[in-house]
């Protein structure tokens, strides 16, 4: 299995199929790259080349016991992209991928990113502060570590169904993909998984990204229970300055699987488009 043993000695897995222009998916909390199969598949057999990785603590990359912070995660990516040589690569990150987005860029230039996309992202910030009143309570985010260090099995059994927007009226994924989803969050380690609920419930992003001049993409489902669309999505778009903000109506939090198609669609005219520019994408 392919594996790149980066500075502290962490091994990260990562895949790295196709040919064309590069597209970097970076995966979401607490789950590893394997989420992206519908996408890497469809973009690759599009003519990209796609670069899917396991964030460290997660999937089968190494389970250190540090470096689960946005500027290590940043540093993570900087390296894959260039052991990989990578060069006009399109950056798309999901939820807490998202932040590995932002971070990147602020701390390591574009230089060999063209554009980049915020899939139910979480940045600009997610928790509720004075300045931030459409944010998350930070009771909200205590309820989830508390309940990872009593029961990480319990809660991540729970927390699919509104990652998906599943009910019993709704089904909007199957048991199948329930039981997958929980079967991916579990191969991270417990370390990991609690510190990155720290890392990305109260990383600011917001004066950062005031600074990214590369095209952006912002994709954002109305009904997100995890990561609202006015806290994060809707507050993106109003800060980045090169940005497009499409809103899937309705959507849940796990949009790259309950609308699979549509984002492949959306994602394969973004990156079809002039690398300066951001297409002005049809709304439904």
């Amino acid at each position: 299995m392919p594996y790149l043993e980066l500075q502290d000695e962490t091994e990260l897995y990562f895949n790295d199929w196709g040919t064309g222009n590069p597209v970097v998916l970076i995966h979401g909390w607490p789950l590893s790259s394997a989420m992206w199969e519908r996408q890497a598949s469809f973009l690759v057999e599009n003519g990209y080349r796609v670069v899917t990785y396991d964030r460290r603590g997660f999937g089968k990359s190494s389970q250190p016991f540090k470096g689960h912070n946005y500027d290590t995660l940043a540093d993570d990516l900087a390296e894959l992209v260039a052991a990989l040589d990578l060069e006009d690569a399109t950056l798309v990150g999901f939820s807490m991928g998202g932040g590995e987005v932002v971070r990147y860029l602020s701390r390591h230039g574009s230089a060999r990113v063209a554009k980049a996309v915020l899939v139910s992202a979480v940045p600009p910030l997610m928790l509720k502060m004075d300045d931030n009143p459409d944010g998350v309570p930070g009771e909200i985010f205590d309820g989830f570590i508390k309940q990872l260090r009593e029961d990480r099995f319990n809660f991540l059994t729970g927390f699919g169904p509104q990652f998906y927007g599943r009910s019993p009226i709704h089904h909007t994924v199957s048991e199948s993909v329930l039981n997958w989803t929980f079967a991916l969050a579990i191969q991270a380690s417990l370390k990991a998984t609690i510190d990155d609920v720290t890392a990305f419930s109260s990383t600011d992003f917001r004066e950062e990204m005031k600074s990214l001049t590369t095209p952006f993409l912002i994709i954002h489902g109305t009904g997100d229970k995890t990561v609202p669309i006015d806290t994060a999505g809707r507050a993106s778009a109003k800060i980045l300055p090169n940005a497009t903000l499409i809103e899937y109506d309705g959507e849940p939090h796990g949009l790259f699987w309950t609308a699979a198609d549509r984002l492949n669609a959306d994602l394969l005219k973004f990156l079809g488009g002039d690398r300066n520019t951001v297409p002005k994408l049809e709304q439904v």
